[in-house]
């Protein structure tokens, strides 16, 4: 959107304003009639100017919300008060979702994350207390007077990310806005102005205030944007991530004198870029954050692993482990659910596998397991291996390139033939109880992972050669003296359960 001219956004904004019109007119009409004005405001008119329509809108209101939520009675076809303590009533009219809130004049205090709510008596001043000044324009309702006090139509035809007021202020009343800014240089690909990245360096430790899961949040909004590299780095810079996601900067390692490897933070950059140009391979129809996730956070065991051996050259031996087991945590820490952190974790520990591959020299079996460890990660483990290859020897990348391609193709030709998505042994729980003559228990566990093993080896098996590699597995560990004692704990598959 560079050289966005005044006239490109009246026309956007003419055209949102009259796509809207039959809607909100008749609301603010009946507003009007009570003595109240009404006014679509922030990011509804943000998006307007930049042609990006949607069906949710943000409106403030002069009225206090039990005004507001007589006046949407007979208008609205569903309404809600989930908000009220903050001033918001919701309401459903048709494909529309709207929320109206007072205008408020809220104060803070400097230890409290949360603001102690007061209403105000003006748009303007409603407006000022807003994040930032693309966000602090407003249109009145009916009438479509637009209202800017603050600048942020100029902000944003200069793609400027400011404050209504003094940054310092700002981040003082709600320190998560400093996350926010990093996160809308991200959505926008808009300049976080010089004032502001000067406030949020010197306030970085006040974002600790923050509770987890709107930190994450904010992280996630950021992530899934068109430009999270703008955003990561002005945490980065800015050393607020060193406070919410402190494995990031830790990976700007001093360059060993020889320079013999990669500048690992700005790799991990790259290669978040580059999964994100592969997740059209994953068939979904929007940002994939667990692929973003573990392209972001598949290095972040480097810095622990690293060692200069002989002539200075460098190596990160077991960083794949290391780096799952600190991506757990941080993901842990800021509150990630539980499939989340799993699918993140083993694409981090699985992200050096490929390598083992060489030129193609991996067995069937290899194969097979590689499959199987990957599970229903596989796609998004072709896509971050496929990201991770950041050289600039082009050969080299071309390689790497055609070797995938034919381990994909390896995979999907067995697959074909042997069913890879569920990879279990020959013969189930059930049948192995029946066959061995066994009851429930340890031995049973014992037996399912013989087969399993052997079906990773070999393949399938017809079902009466699996049953006499079971009976000589079985007959050579009752020689050995390998069988379970009767007293032990019982144990079976979870395929028989």
């Amino acid at each position: 959107m560079p050289g966005l001219q005044m006239s490109e956004v009246q026309r956007r904004v003419a055209a949102e304003l009259q796509r809207i019109a039959p809607v909100l007119d008749p609301l603010g009409e009946r507003f009007a009639a009570a003595g109240h004005a009404l006014a679509l405001v922030g990011g509804p008119v943000r998006d307007a100017m930049l042609g990006r329509l949607q069906n949710d809108l943000d409106l403030t209101t002069s009225a206090r919300p039990e005004v507001t939520e007589k006046l949407l009675a007979g208008w609205a076809e569903a309404t809600w008060d989930i908000g009220r303590a903050f001033g918001t009533i919701g309401a459903r009219k048709g494909d529309w979702v709207i929320e109206i809130t007072t205008y408020r004049s809220d104060a803070y205090d400097p230890d409290s994350r949360k603001p102690q709510v007061a209403y105000g008596d003006s748009l303007v001043g409603d407006l000022g207390r807003r994040d930032f000044t693309i966000n602090a324009m407003a249109v009145s309702i009916p009438g479509q007077v637009f209202e800017d006090p603050y600048g942020g139509i100029a902000d944003l035809a200069h793609r400027l990310i400011r404050t209504p007021g003094r940054p310092e202020d700002s981040f003082s009343d709600d320190p998560l806005r400093m996350m926010r800014a990093a996160r809308f240089a991200a959505q926008l690909g808009f300049t976080v102005a010089p004032e502001v990245v000067a406030a949020m360096t010197d306030m970085a430790e006040r974002i600790d205030i923050i509770s987890a899961e709107r930190v994450r949040d904010e992280l996630v909004k950021l992530v899934c944007a068109p430009y999270p590299r703008l955003g990561l780095s002005l945490l980065v810079e800015t050393g607020l991530a060193d406070r919410v996601l402190p494995e990031l900067p830790a990976l700007r390692l001093e360059r060993d004198e020889h320079h013999r490897h990669k500048d690992v933070y700005e790799h991990t950059l790259t290669v978040l870029e580059q999964a994100i140009e592969l997740e059209p391979r994953l068939g979904g129809p929007g940002p994939d954050l667990v692929s973003r996730l573990a392209a972001l956070m598949h290095d972040i065991g480097k810095p622990k692993t690293r060692k200069f051996v002989g002539d200075g050259a460098v190596t990160f031996h077991h960083h794949d482990v290391v780096g799952a087991k600190l991506t757990r945590k941080r993901m842990q820490a800021l509150r990630f659910s539980g499939d989340q952190i799993d699918a993140v974790s083993k694409l981090v520990e699985l992200h050096l596998r490929f390598h083992g591959y060489g030129s193609g020299e991996w067995t069937d079996s290899a194969v097979r397991r590689y499959v199987r460890d990957a599970g229903d990660q596989l796609d998004r483990l072709h896509v971050l291996t496929r990201a991770d290859c950041t050289t600039r020897n082009a050969r080299k990348a071309e390689r790497l390139r055609r070797t995938y391609d034919e381990l994909e193709a390896r995979i999907d030709h067995l697959a074909e033939q042997e069913e890879l998505d569920a990879m279990r042994p020959d013969l189930d729980g059930e049948q192995i109880m029946s066959i061995l003559g066994i009851p429930p228990g340890p031995d049973v566990g014992a037996a399912y992972r013989f087969l399993l093993e052997r079906r990773l080896d070999h393949g399938p098996l017809p079902p009466e050669d699996a049953e006499a590699a079971l009976r000589e597995w079985w007959a050579a560990r009752e020689a050995a003296g390998e069988s379970a004692p009767e007293s032990a704990p019982e144990s079976t598959p979870e395929s028989t359960r």
